[in-house]
């Protein structure tokens, strides 16, 4: 009897054995990747929903192949949202000039934004230089281009300070460059 009590036991456990091995096997490359970013305070979820906000599975950046896939997807989306924060400060700009009269407090403002806008102009080029680079295989440089880019949302933010509110793509692109740093960073250490 003890025999035939332990059986579904042990079937039941190699079944979840299975399963879980069947499961681990399953995972993408983006699951791989965005596993490994611990070390650089970047959550397995914050990873994902930056670098994949559709969950289907034939989305870009579910269908990256490996590793140096996903840091292409990674530096192509870190130009992306650079340039929308780029034209979302130009905006912001335009529509303040308009709506602002020409005291001081408002020329200083406006100073500001046009700043932040030149940090923005010389990023864009930059992260597509790098995402250019990444997606040829060259990594060399574009992990430095990529953590220099980290530091422009902040720079804007100090720069405009708390009288100019500055447009929502700013805080998205900063949390975009410091997910894709993670990712070209943990490749350039042998991922």
């Amino acid at each position: 009897m003890a025999a035939s009590a332990s059986t579904p036991t042990l079937s039941a456990t190699l079944v979840v054995f299975v399963s879980v091995v069947i499961a681990v096997g399953a995972t993408t490359a983006l699951d791989q990747v965005c596993g490994g970013l611990g070390g650089y305070y970047v959550t397995p979820e914050l990873c994902v929903s930056a670098l994949c906000p559709d969950p289907s599975p034939s989305s870009p950046c579910r269908a990256a192949r490996d590793a140096p896939a996903v840091a292409a997807v990674a530096a192509r989306l870190a130009a992306a949202n650079a340039t929308a924060a780029r034209d979302s400060v130009q905006a912001a700009l335009s529509f303040y000039a308009a709506a602002a009269g020409d005291d001081d407090a408002a020329a200083g403002k406006k100073a500001a934004l046009r700043s932040c806008l030149q940090l923005y102009g010389g990023v864009v080029q930059a992260l597509q230089w790098a995402a250019g680079s990444v997606a040829a295989g060259r990594f060399p440089g574009a992990r430095e281009v990529m953590q220099a880019a980290q530091y422009v949302p902040a720079g804007c933010d100090g720069m405009v300070g708390g009288g100019v509110a500055l447009p929502s793509e700013n805080e998205g692109f900063a949390t975009m460059a410091f997910v894709a740093h993670a990712v070209l960073a943990t490749l350039s250490n042998g991922y």
